[in-house]
């Protein structure tokens, strides 16, 4: 049997100073405290999780560390 694990994903509630919210991988060294992440589910790819957190923010971006792939600016 093949079990497909899917990381957690986090959003900053907080904005970067250049206004982006940034979404983490569970595990993140760059993951911010507790009281300042929205959970976003489980996903294969940061993409999905980014189009989760968009439904909370307009401007998202990946971490650069965690979800690099999912990274723009």
């Amino acid at each position: 049997m093949y079990i497909c694990f899917m990381p957690s994903y986090y959003v900053n509630k907080n904005a970067q100073p250049t206004g982006e919210h940034e979404v983490h991988k569970e595990g993140c060294g760059q993951m911010p405290d507790p009281e300042n992440r929205l959970p976003l589910g489980n996903f294969q790819h940061c993409s999905a999780a980014v189009t989760e957190a968009k439904k909370h923010y307009d401007n998202v971006d990946g971490c650069y560390y965690c979800s690099n792939e999912c990274h723009t600016r």
